[in-house]
């Protein structure tokens, strides 16, 4: 078999010299091995070495965990990368609308399942500006008003799909715009499954590779308007982490949160660095015999943030998460989250805030100092 190599242009940010480096990572397929160049320095900064990188995450703009450096893949190093990987890593957008947030959990399940990838998710609410602006080609058609004050009525979820045919998929997974036909010719579509009508039919999805390129920037380029805007009170915070994304399982969670009755008001994918993930967790220095690890394991890949709310959220949700060792909780508590969803102390499925007093600082966390 021969060994094929793959090189990318990659990104780190060197938080404690403020400084952005950049490296050739080549990628060894026959065992799956990584290297690094400093294009800076001009010498090799990582030997060959053993990593466990899927083929599914080399894409442009995908976020690589290299032993707790958080690697963005910028460009292609050689056209036969690009030949490779130009055209099968195609991206498209993705939104859940008002009248499906209830169904959020679900659809993500779908998507975990059909192996689309999400690289990127975002919940925030759209003003009629935005929605004006978003919808612009259908200005002047009957139905554009009445689409305008529906998207901007309440929350909605944008997600970057990445795959190959992605925006195909995509929309064979939604089914016929109308939902009544949806019903009917596609039955187990999302449409057929959360839609209502026409208009409100569950999601929305690029048709075409520029209308992908258009709506993604919109959402998810940094001078994007679209912030998630949390509530900041009545609240707890839950981290979704690394491993049960890596198992397909955000969908199950999240349902899981909303069928208990929890209103889920700000939800985002973040990739966190070793010193991001150890102020998050500092109330635990010392506390916790595995302060190293769970830091650690909160740096290995994308984990998603939320704000919870409910009446007294921290006690309410904690119960609902479960004992911290998910062996204890398949015991005494089987139908939490971490009974479910945990694999160790470690990677126990999520984390939840503990202390009463705390509920708004760790979502604050997140959703003020990590977005601004």
């Amino acid at each position: 078999m021969a060994d094929i190599r793959y090189i990318f242009i990659v990104e780190w940010f060197d938080t404690a010299a403020s400084l952005i480096r950049t490296y050739y990572l080549t990628y060894f397929t026959q065992d799956k091995t990584i290297e690094m160049y400093d294009l800076k320095n001009k010498k090799v900064f990582l030997k060959r070495c053993e990593y466990a990188i899927k083929d599914s995450d080399l894409y442009i703009g995908s976020i690589l965990n290299v032993y707790s450096r958080q690697l963005k893949i910028v460009d292609f190093a050689d056209v036969f990368t690009r030949s490779k990987f130009q055209n099968i890593k195609e991206k498209t957008f993705a939104m859940i609308k008002p009248d499906a947030y209830i169904h959020i959990g679900k659809i993500i399940s779908i998507i975990e399942r059909s192996g689309l990838q999400i690289s990127n998710l975002k919940m925030t609410k759209m003003s009629q500006e935005d929605a004006r602006e978003f919808y612009g080609e259908h200005k002047g058609k009957p139905f554009y008003d009445g689409l305008v004050n529906f998207m901007s009525s309440d929350l909605i979820v944008g997600m970057e799909l990445v795959g190959d045919n992605a925006i195909k998929r995509w929309r064979e997974l939604l089914g016929p715009t109308n939902t009544l036909v949806a019903r009917e010719q596609a039955p187990n579509s999302i449409r057929g499954l959360f839609g209502t009508d026409g208009t409100r039919n569950a999601c929305h999805g690029s048709d075409s590779p520029g209308s992908a390129f258009r709506e993604l920037n919109f959402f998810f380029a940094k001078t994007s308007k679209l912030k998630t805007q949390a509530f900041f009170n009545q609240c707890t915070c839950c981290v979704i982490k690394p491993h049960i994304v890596k198992q397909n399982q955000v969908g199950e969670v999240i349902d899981m949160i909303l069928s208990e009755g929890f209103e889920i008001s700000a939800l985002q994918t973040f990739f966190l660095d070793r010193p991001t993930a150890e102020e998050f967790y500092e109330v635990y220095k010392g506390v916790l015999p595995e302060f190293n690890a769970i830091a650690e394991h909160l740096t290995s890949g994308m984990c998603y943030a939320l704000e919870v709310r409910q009446e007294n959220a921290v006690k309410s949700f904690r119960d609902i998460a479960g004992p911290h060792d998910p062996e204890i909780a398949k015991v005494i508590r089987p139908n939490t989250i971490r009974a479910r969803f945990g694999i160790d102390r470690v990677k126990n499925g999520i984390h939840c805030t503990d202390l009463e007093d705390d509920g708004v600082l760790e979502v604050e966390y997140f959703f003020n100092a990590l977005q601004n």
